[in-house]
């Protein structure tokens, strides 16, 4: 049996033969009934195939094997749906890359590397592609998923060998870089990758430029699970776009504080509305015409119980971010129209005062904000024409056509709708006659330097003159010296708001100058 075992044991591919032979051993030592092994098998065409040997060994008197009886099976097709199975369940579909569940397991035999050698370091590299959703809904899905595979080739050509790419979903990469000497080699392999997206992508017909956002998270001993170094990593990415994007950061002590403190921001957002901490002040609209208030700015304050005064600049954005923007918004628009319908009762000669509330991003994009809106309306007893919606020229031109239809439920509703910090975003001139819209509203920024820069007065002109053309009124913002007042009544601006006249007001404050009616 000899020289026949040791000619089939040489056909056994040879990462697995010391299993096989450890199993036959088992077998014919009496320590197990029968022989089971599953291995790879050389095949006469030079190709291994997997094969399943089962056997028993027959034995003499004296307990001895003296031949094998068994059978061999063919398993391939069965073994590589199975290493199929395997590899789709760590790999994305889309790339081919690792996916989070390989990523983080990767990365936590990293972390205990670290803990059992103080010398080896690692770096995560989180990156985004920056401008990835435009691409996507102007383009459609097919081509942002031929960019997603692009963007996966270049970063694994910026890496070696031995180093991680992973995508982690949407357009979200990773990187693991091992072994490295000091965070200058995790810098150098952001900054190569910068380069790489310095040239466009070509997808069909169509030539992309895109960039990354990257955070650079380097290994500590203090970090004790993968999560952790994602995290930092994470969270110097975001500080990257939030720095103009196509960047890189690297984690630091300043970041982590940071993180920590919108996480507690975050958490106190979340209970702020139940426990009644937030309030309104309103800014007046003044016209043009008469000097009299024409019109309230609702502005959310938000008074914390041991920070004192938030400034919405702080919580705004993270409010959008989780979602929570929705049911503040949904409190700020009913608030807003209560106080307006209470003020119009007590107003001399029942000025039209109308009131107006800004909506964001998410609230733009919420299913139910018509509805959200008549609701308020019915709820509260004011009239349509009380109310103005402001929404920002960016929202307008992120998704166009939803833009007209929902802008033209709630003109079907009699709400009024206003363009705010126009002039500001990317330029949606060739659009602007498709939106029912009421005004505009000019930005401060144009406004503060009508005095003295030629360019911004002829900007103003400009606003103001395309607002004439398509029948809708204009105001300015950021009022704040007679010259400037001066300039636009000349111009035939319908309203000013700015601290010329008043700043932000508590609702004390707006009724005592409502009932007095100021002129300007």
């Amino acid at each position: 049996m000899g020289t026949a075992l040791e000619d089939w044991l040489g056909r056994v591919h040879p990462e697995d033969v010391e299993r096989v032979r450890r199993e036959l051993d088992d077998h014919l030592s009496s320590a197990s009934d029968h022989f089971e092994s599953e291995h790879r098998l050389l095949h006469r065409d030079g190709s291994y195939r997997w094969v399943l040997c089962r056997g028993v060994a027959e034995r003499d008197g004296r307990g001895q094997a003296t031949r094998m009886a068994g059978s061999l099976t063919d398993i391939s097709d069965r073994k590589w749906a199975e290493e199929r199975l395997v590899h789709d369940a760590l790999h994305d579909t889309l790339t081919g890359l690792p996916n989070r569940a390989l990523f983080t397991t990767l990365l936590d035999r990293a972390v205990i590397r670290l803990k059992r050698r103080r010398d080896t370091r690692f770096a995560v590299l989180f990156l985004d592609v920056d401008r990835f959703k435009n691409v996507n809904d102007s383009l459609g899905h097919m081509v942002g998923d031929q960019l997603l595979i692009e963007v996966a080739r270049r970063l694994g050509a910026c890496v070696r060998p031995e180093d991680t790419v992973a995508r982690l979903g949407g357009d979200e990469f990773t990187i693991l870089l091992e072994d490295i000497h000091d965070s200058a080699d995790a810098i150098q392999v952001a900054e190569r990758i910068q380069a790489e997206f310095i040239s466009p992508v070509l997808v069909g017909s169509h030539e992309v430029f895109t960039s990354a956002s990257i955070g650079i998270a380097l290994s500590d001993t203090h970090y004790l699970r993968p999560e952790e170094v994602l995290r930092d990593a994470d969270t110097a990415m975001y500080r990257a776009k939030s720095r103009g994007r196509a960047r890189h950061e690297v984690f630091d002590a300043d970041m982590h504080h940071t993180a920590v403190s919108l996480l507690r921001l975050e958490t106190d957002l979340r209970r702020a509305l139940e426990r009644h901490e937030f309030g309104l002040a309103y800014q007046p609209v003044v016209s043009a015409a008469t000097g009299r208030v024409s019109g309230l700015e609702a502005l959310i304050r938000w008074h914390h119980p041991e920070r004192g005064l938030v400034p919405p600049q702080e919580f705004i954005r993270v409010a959008e971010e989780t979602g929570q923007i929705v049911p503040i918004g949904q409190w700020v628009l009913r608030e807003a129209c209560r106080q307006m319908h209470a003020w119009r009762a007590v107003l001399p000669n029942g000025d039209p005062v109308s009131v107006s509330v800004n909506l964001s991003p998410r609230q733009f994009g919420d299913p139910t904000l018509v509805d959200t809106v008549a609701g308020a309306l019915a709820d509260t007893g004011l009239p349509a024409a009380g109310l103005r919606l402001e929404i920002t020229e960016s929202i307008l031109m992120d998704h166009a056509e939803a833009s007209v239809r929902l802008l033209t439920r709630l003109k079907d509703l009699g709400v009024q709708v206003e363009v705010d910090d126009f002039g500001t975003g990317y330029s949606s001139l060739g659009y602007l006659h498709r939106f029912p819209l009421d005004a505009l509203k000019v930005d401060r920024s144009f406004v503060s330097r009508v005095e003295v820069d030629a360019e911004n007065r002829e900007i103003v002109r400009t606003i103001v003159t395309l607002a004439r053309n398509l029948s809708m009124a204009v105001v300015a913002e950021g009022v704040e010296t007679e010259g400037q007042r001066a300039y636009l009544q000349g111009l035939g601006c319908d309203a000013m708001q700015g601290y010329l006249f008043a700043g932000p007001l508590e609702p004390a404050g707006v009724e005592a100058l409502l009932k007095s009616g100021r002129r300007w």
